[in-house]
């Protein structure tokens, strides 16, 4: 294969992907967020490799695109952007619950958690999902594939049917700028 009929590949097959991104489950979480902006709480967001990269972008895409010179300002942690505070808990406890034991110092009913993982089961994607629910925060799960055992943890639902991680990570980037440009340019 060539490099052109491998570029125009793998275009094509992430162009067969989006229409498949559930744009009813986009609004409901945009319409969560709004509700959590409006009424001062806080998002916060976690991911893993890839993901949590994503998970970086979206918290400077919201903490400064969707609110700098805006009256309704978003307040979001990324749950990954604390290496110190995550190698900490990873060496001394354990990497089952770097986002857990964050989100206990902070979360509380009326927040939000946005996780993003790849095969929906990573454990401390689970364990910070499944605290969330116990203290009343609103989740989201972006995952693929069937969603693993992420997609029935959450609230609110984002799984795309493949398990292509280069279309899925761009999948991925793409609904996270469906959720911080609708503030953006829309709100």
């Amino acid at each position: 294969m060539s490099d052109t009929a491998f570029a125009e590949n793998y275009l094509s097959k992430l162009t067969e992907l989006l229409p498949k991104l559930d744009r009813e489950k986009l609004g409901q979480t945009i319409a969560k967020m709004r509700e959590v902006r409006d009424n001062d709480k806080t998002i916060y967001i976690c991911g893993n490799g890839g993901s949590a990269s994503i998970a970086s972008q979206m918290v400077v895409d919201i903490v400064k695109g969707a609110s700098y010179q805006k009256k309704k300002r978003f307040k979001m942690i990324g749950l990954t952007d604390s290496m110190s505070t995550l190698s900490a808990y990873a060496n001394d406890v354990g990497y089952d619950i770097v986002f857990l034991e964050p989100l206990k110092n902070f979360a509380v009913k009326g927040d939000m958690l946005i996780t993003i993982s790849g095969s929906g089961n990573s454990a401390n994607v689970l364990r910070a999902t499944e605290y969330a629910n116990e203290i009343g925060v609103t989740t989201v799960g972006l995952t693929t594939g069937d969603g693993g055992k992420l997609k029935d943890l959450v609230d609110i639902p984002l799984t795309l049917p493949s398990n292509h991680m280069g279309h899925l990570e761009d999948s991925f980037f793409i609904m996270s700028h469906v959720l911080c440009y609708a503030f953006m340019e829309a709100d």
